[in-house]
C-alpha cells in the first residue's frame, strides 16, 4: 500500500514576508516581480518554503490573454475612470480586482525531483483557506464557477458563490501557488466592473479566445458570505497561526542582498511587459 505524500502545507519552517499593509503606493507590478524573485531562490535551494502575503489598492490585474483584447485601451481607459490602475502580469489568468478587502497570498515551493504536480500545488492551497476558515471548511468548494471573472476549475465557493480564485507560476525549479480571497466588501461590485470592462474592451467583437461573460451575482465576499465582519487582519492572524501548527517554525524576513538584484531586473521585464500595451 503507497503512503500518501505529506500535504506541501507540512514544511520543516515558513518563511513569511509579510506586504499586507503596505498602502496605496505598493504596485502590483512588484508583487509578480517579488514572486518570480523567490521562486529562483526556492528553486535554487537558497530559500525554504515561503508564504507572501500582499494587498493592492484599487487595481485591476489582467492577464496575458486580456492584453489581446481588441478595444484594451478603452477598457483600461474605463478602469481610471472608475479609479483603478490597471496593471499586466507575467501568467496566465484572466482579470481580476485588487483593493484594499483583498488579501492575496502566494506559497512558494522548490520543484523536487519528482516534481510537484499541478492539482497538489493547487489542493495545498484549498487545504490552507479549510484550514483558515474551519468553521465554513465543510462547504468550501473547488470548482469552476460559472460567470465569475477568471474562472478555473480551483474557484473556491460556498454555495456558489465564488470568494477566491487560484492560480499557478512555475520559474527556475520553483512553483508560486497564488490565491486572492476576497474578505470584506462587495464581490458582486467587483464583478460588476469586470464586466463592465469586458464590455467596452470586446464591444460585441467576435475573437478565437472566449472572454467570460459576466454575472456579478456569483461572486462574494467571505464577510458577505459568513455574515462576519471579517478583516485582512482576521485573515492574516488566521494564516501565520495555521502555518506555525503545519510547522512548527514560521520566521519573517524581507529579501536578501542577492534576491534584491534578482527583483529589480524581474521588475524591469514587468514594466518592459505593461509598456508594450501602453501601461506606465
Amino acid at each position: 500500500m503507497t503512503e500518501k505524500p505529506l500535504s506541501l502545507l507540512e514544511q520543516p519552517q515558513w518563511r513569511i514576508l509579510d506586504q499586507s499593509s503596505l498602502g496605496p503606493q505598493f504596485d502590483a507590478r512588484q508583487s509578480f516581480a517579488f514572486d518570480d524573485t523567490l521562486c529562483a531562490s526556492a528553486g535554487s535551494r537558497t530559500s525554504p518554503a515561503t508564504a507572501r502575503t500582499w494587498v493592492h489598492h484599487d487595481t485591476v490585474v489582467l492577464g496575458i490573454q486580456d492584453s489581446r483584447l481588441p478595444f484594451i485601451q478603452e477598457g483600461i481607459e474605463y478602469l481610471a475612470s472608475q479609479g483603478y490602475r490597471a496593471v499586466v502580469r507575467n501568467s496566465g489568468g484572466l482579470a481580476v480586482v485588487l483593493d484594499e478587502g483583498v488579501l492575496n497570498i502566494s506559497l512558494i515551493f522548490q520543484e523536487s525531483d519528482k516534481g510537484i504536480d499541478i492539482n497538489r500545488g493547487y489542493d495545498a492551497m484549498w487545504e490552507l483557506v479549510k484550514v483558515m476558515l474551519p468553521e465554513q471548511a465543510a462547504k468550501i468548494e473547488a470548482r469552476e464557477i460559472e460567470g465569475s471573472y477568471c474562472p478555473g476549475s480551483y474557484d473556491l465557493s460556498i454555495g456558489g458563490k465564488k470568494f477566491a480564485g487560484i492560480s499557478q507560476r512555475r520559474l527556475r525549479n520553483g512553483v508560486a501557488v497564488q490565491i486572492y480571497l476576497c474578505v470584506t466588501g462587495s464581490g458582486s461590485d467587483r464583478a460588476e466592473l469586470i464586466r463592465n470592462f469586458y464590455e467596452r474592451s470586446l464591444k460585441g467583437s467576435v475573437t478565437k479566445f472566449a472572454y467570460p461573460v459576466i454575472v456579478p451575482e456569483v461572486m462574494a465576499s467571505i464577510s458577505e458570505l459568513t455574515g462576519k465582519d471579517v478583516t485582512i487582519q482576521d485573515m492574516m492572524l488566521k494564516l501565520l497561526t495555521a502555518l506555525k501548527n503545519l510547522s512548527g517554525r514560521i520566521f519573517s524576513s524581507s529579501l536578501s542582498m542577492d534576491e534584491q538584484l534578482v527583483f529589480e531586473k524581474n521588475l524591469a521585464r514587468m514594466a518592459e511587459r505593461n509598456k508594450k500595451i501602453g501601461i506606465d
